[in-house]
């Protein structure tokens, strides 16, 4: 199942957005445009379907309330609104309709109240809120019907595919010395704290078939690297180890801590695409990457949904020329972030885009230079 169409209201900077999304979609704009914005609202929808430690309070809470969601060109309209759509295919006929609406309560306590909430299977409304149970009791309007178990049985498929989401943006300084900084780690750990912790859980003859694999693309990628292996020292903590070509022979395995970030990156990516089936949302995969790496993602994305039974739908967004110059890009997967005056908006290619890719241009020829800062050659005169 793939989310096809994702539409938000008063959605942080989005005042209005209204865009498809494919199996492989690239989130594409200038700094402040609104890509994290718009992974996160994919976020959200996770947070709210866990029937336990998440909700619709505690995703709007995490996100520091609803004044901190709220599109500041919103006004006097104080609702948020998600519309978001699901098929087995990126053309079919939506199999799923999902909208969840809320907005302060205005008064008192400063709870966030549903102001609409619908469920639509093939075209039949399973739910419509507020309905009669939620006028003669207003509390039941602060949970929606996707997070209570009890409630989502005739969507629950809905709920799950919402709440395996994953997110991930590797920082590898947490990695490295997880075990120095002992900070509290965030749910879910977006940013690769647990990382290790995670390759740990996973079953022996799963992790060294995925380990393997990844070394070779790492044979390809890192210069001298030879072998990858999982180990756990006298305390039982997980380590990743590599082995080089060194000039000094017995210079032995180096652990994870002694890994460049383009590498730890690199591999946190390769393992997460690896790792299940639900819909995956990479933010900025080119950091740290040279840019011969960055270049072939595109191709590594698309080898893996080939090769899988289950097509696994990937939602990324990037910065990178390297990334967008690959021929292989589907132009049909592009959403182009713009900035204005009343918020971010989103579209596809324009006819004479699609065309240029047609020709043989690249985005990164076509569409990369709209969406640089016009005053940004002036910034090398700052002092």
């Amino acid at each position: 199942m793939l989310v096809t169409r994702l539409k938000l209201k008063n959605w942080r900077n989005f005042r209005a957005l209204d865009v498809p999304l494919r199996e492989i979609s690239y989130l594409l704009g200038p700094n402040a445009s609104g890509k994290s914005n718009l992974l996160d609202a994919l976020r959200f929808l996770r947070d709210v379907s866990k029937s336990k430690g998440g909700g619709l309070q505690t995703a709007v809470a995490d996100r520091g309330g609803i004044s901190k969601l709220r599109c500041l060109h919103a006004r006097t309209d104080t609702e948020v609104l998600i519309n978001i759509e699901l098929a087995q295919a990126p053309d079919d006929t939506p199999q799923w309709r999902y909208v969840l609406g809320f907005k302060p309560e205005g008064k008192g306590a400063q709870r966030i109240l549903i102001s609409t909430e619908e469920v639509w299977k093939n075209g039949h409304c399973l739910v419509r809120r507020p309905d009669a149970n939620d006028n003669a009791d207003p509390m039941l309007l602060t949970q929606t019907r996707l997070e209570q178990i009890a409630a989502n049985v005739n969507f629950r498929e809905l709920a799950e595919f919402f709440g395996a989401t994953t997110y991930l943006h590797l920082v590898p300084q947490l990695l490295k010395f997880a075990d120095k900084m002992r900070g509290q780690r965030l749910e879910d750990d977006p940013f690769g704290q647990g990382f290790l912790e995670r390759i740990a859980k996973t079953p022996d003859k799963t992790r060294t078939a995925r380990l393997h694999k990844i070394s070779k693309a790492l044979m390809l990628a890192v210069p001298q690297f030879k072998e990858l292996r999982f180990t756990q020292d006298k305390l039982g903590h997980p380590h990743l180890e590599a082995l080089y070509a060194h000039h000094r022979p017995n210079a032995g395995w180096q652990s994870e801590e002694h890994f460049s970030d383009g590498t730890l990156r690199l591999l946190g990516l390769l393992w997460t695409l690896l790792d299940g089936n639900s819909l995956l949302l990479l933010e900025e995969p080119e950091i740290s990457l040279n840019d011969a790496i960055v270049k072939e993602i595109p191709l590594i994305l698309q080898r893996l949904q080939r090769d899988r039974k289950v097509k696994r739908q990937i939602v990324l967004s990037t910065h990178s020329e390297a990334l967008l110059s690959n021929p292989g890009i589907d132009g049909r997967g592009l959403v182009v972030l713009e900035t204005g005056p009343q918020g971010s908006t989103g579209r596809t290619l324009a006819e004479d885009e699609s065309a240029a890719l047609g020709a043989g241009l690249s985005i990164a020829e076509v569409v990369l230079p709209k969406t640089r800062p016009q005053s940004v050659n002036q910034l090398g005169f700052w002092q």
